[in-house]
């Protein structure tokens, strides 16, 4: 069978596996009655909701899937051809494209960006980033707990909660893939060499780590969301060994049992909690660290991409993205979200300004973090968004007057102080390994 025979074989692929994906969504909403009754009658509705999202994301995968299994087969791809297709599945399942939208051919490194800057630059420059960082980061998050636990009011009086947290993870990525993309479309890049799917795995893990984040918010407090961010040097730890194989020094096994301990003193102590029944405290911790779990498989897949393709930090917040939207906007389509979704905004105009303004902050903030990395390093980086989690929550809790008792306020402490512990231990041994380093090519 020659690429022409096989071209129709993977359209067909394609095709049958949407056409079988649909045909079970559609079954299932209509024994669901489309979901409105059984999602109403558990406090567990967020597992209904989850699978229904997974059946949304397998439209897209199980097609990439069949279609990478089929070309590994028969070898489609050392055959060569011309034409979209073959030039798709290469740039999808093999990468090493000669151009496209991810890099440039022509692309020159540009050696202005090592000049040397005065200390009043760097300070000024520090500022820029420590503001742009917490203004992003510090209204995001307001916006994020308004969107989701507050409820919104029309001109007659009528109030609604939103409740599609999907929907607000494809608003947040959407404006993200856009501002990527122009931004390289001005700005030239290196080769993009990494296989498309790759990007696919971290996308999935990121999208359903911030609905995690989300729907967590039905469930726990602000405050106690952002603490449990403060504790994802456990599951990075645990990801770490599991995935990398990553061996830790002592130093970090006892901070991660402090933040653990402080965690849990905050946790057992909140009076949020304590006006909460057993089971909607047990989702909420579900969900936390669904949410914990899969944030760390995304640093930890993000950052072997890194390492083995040498890919740039907007090339992976475009690729990122663009899986991102495709993913989410095919689910919420597949669930007929969408004409709900604009139902609610043109009663409730308010909402559309606060998605706005919550994809603004969203997007900006991951480019200040690139940006923020690129110039002072990831020490300094990971310093500004410890502070910003510690005014997330005074922010919140002055807001939305979550009440924390003395022993929660020790919980935070211990949290944030093993933090910062953790990074100057982390500093001053990368100072040390630097001196041995030097000392040795100095007897050499």
């Amino acid at each position: 069978m020659g690429n022409f025979g096989s071209d129709i074989v993977i359209c067909l692929l394609l095709l049958f596996s949407v056409s079988i994906i649909f045909g079970t969504s559609e079954i299932i909403k209509l024994v669901m009655n489309n979901g409105e009754d059984i999602l109403k009658i558990s406090t567990y509705n967020w597992i209904i909701r989850l699978c229904l999202n997974l059946l949304g994301y397998a439209t897209v995968l199980l097609p990439g899937c069949l279609i990478y299994k089929y070309v590994r087969y028969i070898k489609y791809i050392q055959r060569g051809g011309k034409g979209c297709i073959p030039r798709l599945v290469h740039s999808c399942f093999v990468g090493h494209c000669e151009t496209g939208f991810l890099d440039s051919p022509t692309y020159v490194p540009n050696a202005s960006t090592h000049i040397q800057r005065t200390f009043t630059q760097d300070a000024l420059l520090l500022i820029y980033c420590f503001l742009g960082l917490q203004i992003s980061y510090l209204t995001w998050g307001y916006l994020q707990e308004k969107i989701m636990t507050q409820e919104y009011e029309d001109v007659s009086g009528s109030k609604a909660r939103f409740q599609d947290s999907q929907f607000l993870v494809f608003v947040n990525r959407i404006l993200a893939f856009l501002m990527s993309g122009l931004y390289l479309l001005i700005q030239r890049q290196p080769q993009h060499k990494t296989p498309l799917y790759k990007y696919a795995f971290c996308s999935l893990s990121n999208i359903m780590s911030s609905w995690c984040q989300y729907e967590a918010l039905k469930y726990v407090s602000f405050p106690s969301q952002v603490l449990a961010k403060a504790s994802k040097i456990i599951p990075v730890m645990v990801m770490g060994k599991i995935v990398s194989h990553t061996s830790y020094e002592y130093y970090e096994y006892v901070t991660a049992i402090l933040i653990s301990i402080g965690m849990t003193l905050f946790m057992l102590d909140s009076s949020d909690h304590n006006k909460n029944n057993g089971a909607t405290t047990l989702s909420g911790v579900i969900l936390l660290g669904g949410y914990l779990l899969l944030d760390s498989f995304t640093s930890t897949w993000q950052n072997a991409l890194f390492i083995d393709y040498g890919v740039t930090s907007v090339q992976m917040m475009c690729a990122v993205n663009m899986f991102s939207c495709l993913l989410t906007a095919m689910s919420l389509f597949q669930q007929s979200s969408f004409p709900l979704i604009f139902s609610f905004m043109t009663t409730y105009p308010r909402f559309i300004i606060d998605c706005l303004l919550i994809s603004i902050c969203s997007a900006s903030g991951q480019l200040y973090i690139f940006y923020t990395i690129s110039k002072f390093g990831s020490i300094t980086f990971v310093i500004m968004m410890t502070i910003r989690q510690g005014l997330a929550i005074l922010l919140s809790c002055l807001i939305y007057h979550h009440e924390i008792t003395v022993i929660g306020v020790f919980g935070i402490l211990l949290v944030f102080g093993s933090v910062f512990l953790r990074i100057y231990c982390n500093n001053r041994l990368r100072i040390i390994r630097r001196r041995r380093a030097a000392a040795n090519s100095i007897k050499h």
